[in-house]
């Protein structure tokens, strides 16, 4: 009688990372996925010639891809071709001047000497060397592996942690190192992703900045959805099974264990475990109702979502970088603004990804593809999306027209915009793909666990559950499931 195969219910970058795993460990998978296609989040829009991702544009610590793909002996190099985006940011300010984000420090030290003098550039450093010990402290012990209680995070590196200034405030540690507004901003904005203003967010998020400012930022030919294919791929070659287009109703337990899944067509497939990568409160209410989702996931606080646009153009500028970040004049009350008032920014940053400058492929011969990317509430908050989406929309393209991409709009032959409306149809709870924002309490420990308590087979990967949101550590999710697979 053949095994009973560890169940993988979503391809998301997370179920895709534990299936590797758990197939180096010689066990047999089979990933269910309700859509066409692995990826999840990270997709992939292809209309009239365009290729346009439809998650992450921002790919950091390809080492983390690395490590998952050797789970069954397989390279990164074999898989996928990166290419690393100098300068990984051109960030534009208020004022016209600019700057380019290089991850070499030499480089980036001279950059910021142009723009704010030789006092700022040897803040850089000093700031640079700081965020490269925290994340050393942080990724080995508070991150790159399961924690099951607070008890978990004492020990030397916590100590070490504390004396980093790591449960200081992120804006005033910035601050300690660089004087200039605008060079605080390039080194701060990145806890947005974590659903922060960074006036509020403890210093150990700075490990963001560091993945972005100092470790670098890379690009897979084919978009970011090339990553989600190649961890598929060579999964489906060390024998994982997939099945696409069919989406999980029910988990079916008995005797404090996972027996099988149920599909939507009513397909039983015996399970011998079971890893969940979706999110956490759909997975509770839909696929395992007997069970009480936690009471931190109940009272959670969700990151705030995005506006996004995607458009194929003919029009281009010589100034463009393929990340291009467009602060503001005002910064701190923008954050309350949307953070706590649940309200669109007065005076929003704006990101601007240009990736078909980097891989041509991605959109028809002599024209180009754009990722426009707006902060903004998620449904949970003040703004109604319904009644007032539209003119929010019509808001972006003016601020776009401000900030030099004037002629965009009239050239456009696509365009194709997603709000929190389209994220929630998606089933990402609050309308943000986001998920839960990284407040202390909803860090680590404090996080809704990966394992489903009175369930001794049932567990979770991806953004909602440890260590968090962001393409390397959802792939660290992915392993840290397969680890307790392992050890149940």
């Amino acid at each position: 009688m053949r095994e009973r195969p560890v169940v993988v219910v979503g391809a998301g970058l997370g179920g895709l990372a534990a299936a590797l795993h758990l197939a180096g460990d010689g066990r047999r998978v089979h990933v269910i996925e309700r859509t066409d296609a692995p990826g999840g989040r990270a997709g992939q829009l292809r209309v009239d010639g365009y290729s346009f991702d439809t998650g992450p544009t921002v790919l950091t610590m390809p080492d983390v891809i690395d490590s998952t793909l050797a789970a069954v002996g397989e390279t990164l190099t074999d898989w996928l071709d990166l290419v690393p985006l100098d300068p990984a940011y051109r960030a534009h300010f208020a004022d016209g001047s600019t700057l380019d984000v290089r991850t070499d420090p030499d480089a980036m030290a001279a950059e910021i000497e142009a723009l704010a003098g030789p006092r700022e550039a040897a803040g850089y450093r000093d700031l640079a060397r700081w965020l490269t010990r925290l994340y050393e402290v942080e990724f080995r012990s508070f991150i790159d592996r399961n924690i099951d209680s607070p008890l978990g995070l004492v020990g030397p590196d916590l100590a070490r942690l504390v004396a980093l200034g790591g449960l200081r405030r992120l804006s005033g540690r910035v601050a300690k190192h660089l004087r200039d507004p605008r060079t605080q901003k390039v080194f701060s904005f990145q806890t947005l992703y974590a659903g922060m203003a960074p006036h509020e967010a403890l210093a150990l998020y700075g490990v963001i900045s560091y993945m972005d400012t100092v470790a670098g930022v890379w690009f897979p030919r084919g978009g970011m959805h090339a990553l989600a294919r190649a961890l598929a791929g060579a999964a489906e070659k060390h024998g994982v099974e997939f099945t696409y287009g069919a989406p999980v109703t029910r988990i079916e337990t008995r005797g404090g264990r996972a027996t099988a899944v149920i599909t939507s067509d009513g397909s039983r497939i015996e399970a011998q475990a079971v890893i969940v990568n979706a999110d956490l409160g759909v997975a509770y209410r839909s696929l395992l109702p007997d069970r009480p989702a936690p009471r931190r996931l109940a009272r959670a606080r969700y990151a705030p979502s995005c506006l996004l646009l995607h458009v194929g153009a003919d029009w281009s500028s010589p100034d463009l970088a393929h990340h291009n970040i467009h602060f503001g004049r005002a910064w701190r009350t923008t954050f309350d603004e949307l953070v706590r008032g649940g309200v669109p920014q007065s005076d929003p940053s704006l990101l601007v990804c240009h990736p078909s400058g980097t891989d041509p492929a991605l959109a028809p011969a002599g024209r180009h593809s754009y990722y426009v990317l707006v902060p903004a509430p998620h449904l949970g908050g003040r703004f109604d999306w319904a009644a007032d989406g539209d003119r929010l929309v019509e808001a972006t393209w003016a601020e776009l027209a401000g900030r030099g991409y004037a002629g965009l709009r009239s050239s456009a032959d696509v365009v194709r915009t997603v709000t929190p409306v389209d994220w929630a149809a998606m089933d990402l709870p609050m309308g943000t793909p986001f998920s839960l924002a990284h407040t202390f309490a909803q860090t680590g420990p404090f996080r809704p666990a990966n394992r489903v308590r009175g369930l001794s087979n049932v567990f979770f990967a991806g953004a909602a559950t440890h260590p968090g949101v962001g393409v390397p550590t959802v792939l660290i999710s992915g392993r840290l499931a397969a680890e307790r697979v392992r050890k149940a």
